[in-house]
């Protein structure tokens, strides 16, 4: 059994990854983790759940959720892992072997690693302590004061082994490593001036003198803007450094025609590209001039996918895509979200954003499809990035083998440039955020089937929603694909296909294919045989897409108990109904259902229209019905599974 407080609040047994509920139970488990074998008082838990005055109540609910990880800790096999969590009077007490905490695992890490003595073994140490961190610390637990001291802690000390790591690689001569290191750090903390300055170092000592200065500049603007002070001594002695080494090589240039063809030279090169004028127009510094990211033909990478065929409609989420992706106001890159059920059209909208503001990033676009829905293994960061690298033209022996150190490079490049990414097909936060650029001039569009909330939380994403067509969209589709004219013969059947389809951009292009197929048809024929709920799914199907795949490819990413509240809840007459509706349904207590109910909203299996009240699609019903314990519809053999949709791309008014 593991416990990870280096990310997300998480427990993982042999069997898999513990439920944990909602954030203050997670908090209860940090607090007690934070204090291994050491009985910490229910006053201080309850201080520390409840930044404002706690509820007169509040030691029933800390007793509840501390009997309830009890019974989690138990069903996981705690005692076999030698894990008690007992009561004492008004304290608990946590008792397990350290060593299962990653917390405790990266600072022993840590202290073991020399970087100036024994630099050769300090590489591999440090890099496995920093190997444990799976994001911000402490995510998922309250925002009161004791939990982000904690954090901050925890990040300090995290903070402190890049640097160390850092300084390993400079003694081995690894100085593209360290700088690549150091800079993603940097970015995420540009006001912690001696990982300014070593970053600077590492920068200087790679030839880029230019961003090793730029460094210094923008650091001192920040400090300026946002504390009022100066440089430090570090950050002023590093810049100094680097001018009087830049001085050196100028009078080494001056003196070589002197010294004749075959005369040594004393100190190496660094070139700098200056500016004549005093101000810039793209956010540079002023004085160093950027060249563009290129790829190896020259220009600049051009990965996305053609424009999706017939896109209508959707104008309110591609106005919030563009509000999103303008947002510069925390000076770093805006990152969006596109969220919605299996076929509403995410990378259909999130394609024809990024065609239709391509100019905006003269530097490139990137597009990667992540998998994360589709079949078999959703794309490691590792493989995303080697391609990404390649296409900016880093040469493919020098792509780092680790996703760590290709993150940190691919950063490194992209950092001044005006750069698009588009992340498509997400199935978490992690596995996207090693693929998000630095910088404030890149912009990155993630789309995915769960809303993504860890990317909200912790790298400030902005959500848009898609919902499912109306009657006139989804008749605005349909005539697209079939001409106007034989939409406007029989506008009823029109509204009908749309309902029939459940507004889903896929479906309905799946029945216009139908229709396209089948020249003779009008659209009530069609409409007539999708009321038989037994052929719907398998007349919404089109070759290699359908709605039916969309769906497989969600729920053969549930729990088996979640896959099962599906089944249950798609037997609701009307496809609504509460927490204590699904309980009976499924057979789960209310909290348990409470819980699943939340997954699947999250995935857009179900949405949550109002305060405990749940609906569940027509399809989605009709799919969860006939779904078998195998993952294949009654009625099928599987051989001819389809693949997931990328959810309507090409395809979907949106």
């Amino acid at each position: 059994m593991e416990f990870s407080l280096l990310g997300p609040i998480s427990v993982t047994s042999g069997s898999g990854e513990l439920s944990l509920g909602p954030a203050k139970r997670r908090s209860v488990l940090a607090l007690l983790l934070l204090q291994p074998n050491t009985t910490v008082p229910l006053e201080q838990l309850i201080d520390s759940l409840w930044e404002d005055e706690p509820p007169e109540h509040a030691r029933t609910v800390v007793q509840g959720h501390v009997s309830r990880l009890r019974a989690t800790l138990a069903a996981g096999g705690a005692e076999a892992y030698g894990i008690e969590l007992a009561t004492h009077g008004s304290a608990y007490l946590l008792r397990l072997p350290e060593e299962l905490i990653d917390a405790h695992r990266f600072g022993e890490l840590v202290a073991l690693a020399r970087p100036e003595a024994a630099p050769g073994d300090a590489v591999p140490l440090l890099r496995e302590a920093l190997g444990l961190w799976r994001g911000p610390a402490l995510t998922g637990t309250v925002t009161s004061p004791p939990f982000a001291a904690a954090a901050h802690a925890l990040e300090e000390r995290r903070l402190s082994a890049v640097e160390a790591l850092a300084r390993a690689y400079g003694a081995l001569g690894e100085q593209e490593q360290a700088a690549a290191l150091l800079y993603s750090a940097a970015v995420n903390h540009p006001l912690r001036e001696g990982l300014i300055a070593a970053l600077m170092r590492a920068l200087f000592r790679t030839g880029r003198q230019s961003d090793a200065l730029e460094w210094y500049h923008r650091t001192r603007r920040l400090l300026s803007e946002e504390l009022g002070v100066d440089p430090g001594e570090r950050l002023r002695a590093a810049y100094e450094e680097i001018l009087r080494a830049e001085a050196t090589d100028r009078g080494r240039k001056a003196a070589e025609p002197a010294r004749g063809k075959g005369a040594p030279a004393d100190e190496p090169a660094f070139h700098v590209k200056h500016r004549d004028d005093a101000s810039s127009t793209d956010g540079t510094q002023p004085g160093t001039a950027v060249e563009p990211v290129r790829g190896k033909a020259g220009t600049a990478p051009r990965l996305l996918p053609r424009p999706p065929a017939r896109f209508l409609g959707r104008q309110g989420q591609l106005s919030a895509l563009t509000e999103a992706l303008a947002d510069r106001t925390t000076g770093e890159s805006p990152l969006a979200v596109v969220a919605g059920p299996a076929g509403v059209g995410k990378t259909a909208c999130a394609v024809q954003w990024a065609h239709l503001h391509a100019g905006a990033f003269p530097d490139g676009q990137l597009f990667a499809d992540l998998r994360g829905f589709g079949e078999g293994d959703e794309a490691a960061p590792a493989e995303v990035l080697r391609d990404f690298l390649q296409a900016l033209g880093t040469p493919p022996e020098r792509v780092p083998n680790s996703a760590q150190a290709a993150s940190a490079l691919f950063r490194s490049l992209v950092a001044d440039r005006r750069l698009l990414v588009v992340l498509d097909n997400a199935r978490s936060s992690a596995q996207v955020r090693p693929l998000l650029p630095g910088g404030p001039h890149c912009a990155t569009v993630v789309t995915s089937r769960s809303r993504l909330d860890g990317l909200v939380a912790t790298d400030c994403a902005r959500p848009v929603g898609l919902q499912a067509l109306g009657h006139e969209e989804g008749a605005a589709l349909l005539g697209a694909m079939l001409g106007s004219e034989r939409v406007a013969e029989d506008p009823a059947a029109a509204r009908e296909l749309v309902d029939l389809c459940d507004g889903l951009p896929l479906a309905l292009r799946a029945a216009a294919a139908q229709l396209t197929a089948r020249p003779r048809w009008r659209l009530a024929r069609l409409a007539s045989a999708l009321r038989d709920e037994r052929r719907r799914l398998t007349l919404l199907s089109a070759e290699d897409t359908g709605i039916a795949a969309a769906l497989r490819m969600s729920v053969a990413r549930l729990s088996a108990d979640d896959a099962r509240l599906l089944r249950a809840l798609a037997n609701s007459p009307d496809g609504h109904l509460n927490a204590s509706a699904a309980a009976a349904l499924a057979g789960y207590d209310q909290e348990r259902t409470q819980d699943a109910l939340e997954r699947l909203a999250d995935m857009h299996l179900v949405d949550e229209e109002a305060t405990d009240v749940y609906t569940i699609s027509t399809l989605t019903q009709l799919f969860a019905r006939d779904e078998g314990g195998d993952g294949t519809r009654r009625g099928e053999s599987g051989d001819g599974a389809e693949p997931g949709d990328r959810d309507g791309h090409p395809g979907g008014a949106g």
